[in-house]
């Protein structure tokens, strides 16, 4: 849990980042999606199997198509984005996705994900969409998505998740 947040700090992922991409990666879920995925399968997140399928695709470094930032505090990772090519059917040639954006939640509402969501558009450019996909039950994220110019756009999947099928709904900037 972070109780202060020191000056933040937003960077391009590096492997030795992997440890605490996953550390957030898992609290984040863990406390964003109870209630909506099962707790069987929160309950079985394992931070050490993350960290081992984070520095594999860190290893690989950054590319023209598919990038990952951190927000460091000190010298702690409480949050991260990865962007990259839409991976949708409709998509443009050009299009974007946001496939992840989580912070540590004792940092949620300090910040910390306005200023990761602003690097991804300052880095794809304005005039550039960007989709994401989100739980549909996930009030707090699609609140957030919207204040950044994001709007469902009427196409909607489910997802497997833990074992059960979730409705996920796309949003669509620009």
């Amino acid at each position: 849990m972070v109780e202060q947040l020191d000056d933040v700090t937003i960077r391009a992922a590096a492997e030795s980042d992997a440890a605490g991409i996953a550390r957030v990666h898992v609290r984040s879920w863990q406390e964003a999606y109870a209630g909506i995925v099962p707790e069987a399968h929160l309950a079985s997140l394992d931070v050490d199997q993350r960290a081992s399928e984070w520095a594999s695709y860190l290893r690989q470094g950054p590319s023209d198509q598919v990038l990952t930032w951190v927000a460091v505090s000190g010298s702690q990772v409480i949050g991260f984005v990865t962007v990259g090519p839409s991976r949708d059917e409709d998509a443009g040639r050009a299009d974007r996705e946001i496939y992840s954006i989580y912070l540590d939640p004792g940092t949620w509402g300090h910040g910390v994900a306005r200023d990761l969501m602003r690097t991804v558009i300052s880095s794809v450019g304005d005039k550039t969409t960007i989709t994401l996909w989100v739980l549909t039950d996930n009030e707090r994220a699609r609140h957030f998505y919207r204040r950044h110019g994001f709007q469902a756009d009427g196409v909607d999947r489910y997802d497997d998740v833990g074992g059960e099928s979730l409705l996920e709904v796309r949003y669509r900037r620009g």
